[in-house]
């Protein structure tokens, strides 16, 4: 398909409501998939509250626009994403020396990689020689421990995480798409009871109880001074850039030339690097092409006519920046929820990610060993000199597997 297909007559095909209405559910399903996610791992690298909300803040923002481009541009469903993977990266890697400005300056150093990718080529290359196998093992360490928190979660608090799980369950088995959001209504519901009620338990998500001031209620950016140490760009920014490449960017241009669609590589790295870039001094850790989600929106579900589905990359980036709006509130929601609930939704929203990780890093058996060091290395949170255990895994496992085919062909 052309790149740059001409806009399809106002007159002619079916109603833009059809397209427009699949925008709203792939930023919907998107967003409340895995927000919990995002503010998870913005956290636990130094983030205040204010800060993780103005992070979540500046994702929706900077994607909602890259959607819009991107789509308008090249007359494609072409979909922008914050980095799941990436934020459960940094769930995993957990506060570096420099505290959050460090974990700032490294979402810069991950923005001026991904433009690097557009304009070199060859560092394109380099990530792609890194086996799969690896990439993916060191990925499915990094969520080993979140998607356990619904298991754990069950012993801290059973009566609000198994209303959670029940609810994923149902809806895993009658409507797949939506088991996640409807978890996250679920968990919303658990929230408002123990507010209203007093019940145990609630308040800054373990227990607090902590107080809520309203005016945290308003969306705001607030934007932090960069600073640039050596352990934050190792344990970091090059895990981070992997993983967003290898497990978004690639994957996302593959579901959608499995709709007929040729993204435009290096358009595509230059608008979400430097939507990447503008979002990071607000707390935006990594932007990307989409990939799971952005089958909702390129599929023939979307809309029967290929030459309108563009209508909904629009709608999606549109949407993305309404849910924006609304950033605040669901940041207030972790603050207010009770213990283990909402890293219970953001474990369920990560089930599929881990066992699509899990599936390549072993399905080739001349790669297994490898693959299974660099997992347990990256699942044992360990680190080193500041550096963050996704750094080592990947190392042990290119040292394992440099040893194991030394000599072979």
């Amino acid at each position: 398909m052309s790149e740059t297909a001409s806009p399809p007559s106002p007159h002619s095909g079916s109603s833009a409501s059809r397209p427009i209405m699949a925008g709203v559910v792939t930023a919907l399903v998107g967003f409340t998939s895995s927000f919990a996610v995002v503010l998870t791992g913005l956290a636990a690298v130094g983030a205040t509250h204010p800060q993780a909300a103005s992070g979540l803040l500046a994702l929706s923002l900077t994607m909602g626009v890259a959607c819009i481009v991107l789509a308008w541009r090249y007359r494609m469903p072409i979909t922008a994403a914050w980095s799941t993977p990436g934020a459960a990266l940094l769930a995993a890697s957990g506060a570096v020396e420099g505290g959050w400005p460090a974990a700032v300056g490294a979402f810069l150093i991950v923005a001026a990689l991904i433009l690097l990718t557009a304009l070199v080529p060859q560092l394109g290359s380099l990530i792609a020689a890194i086996p799969p196998s690896i990439a993916q093992a060191m990925l499915a360490g990094v969520l080993l421990p979140l998607c356990l928190a619904p298991i754990v979660g069950l012993g801290k608090n059973p009566w609000g995480v198994v209303p959670v799980i029940l609810t994923w369950l149902v809806f895993a088995r009658l409507a797949p798409r939506w088991a996640v959001p409807l978890a996250f209504l679920t968990a919303t519901v658990v929230i408002v009871v123990g507010i209203v009620t007093g019940g145990p338990a609630t308040g800054s998500g373990t227990g607090s109880g902590a107080a809520l001031d309203p005016a945290t209620l308003l969306p705001h950016l607030e934007l932090t001074m960069p600073t640039f140490t050596v352990g934050a760009l190792v344990g970091i920014a090059l895990p981070l850039f992997i993983v967003t490449m290898a497990s978004q960017n690639v994957p996302g241009v593959a579901v959608m030339r499995s709709f007929g669609y040729e993204v435009p590589w290096r358009p595509a790295m230059l608008v979400t690097g430097l939507g990447s870039a503008l979002g990071a001094p607000a707390g935006g850790h990594a932007i990307n092409l989409a990939a799971i989600s952005a089958a909702l929106a390129a599929a023939p579900d979307a809309e029967p006519d290929p030459k309108r589905r563009w209508i909904a990359g629009v709608s999606t980036g549109v949407s993305y920046l309404v849910l924006g709006g609304c950033s605040a509130a669901f940041a207030a929601l972790v603050v207010l929820a009770p213990v283990a609930v909402i890293p219970a939704v953001a474990g369920l929203a990560l089930f599929g990610a881990f066992g699509s990780a899990v599936q390549q890093a072993i399905d080739d058996p001349g790669e297994r060993t490898p693959a299974v060091v660099t997992f347990l290395v990256a699942a044992s949170g360990m680190a080193f000199w500041g550096v963050s255990a996704a750094f080592w895994a990947l190392l042990a496992g290119l040292l394992v597997r440099g040893a194991l085919h030394l000599g072979r062909r």
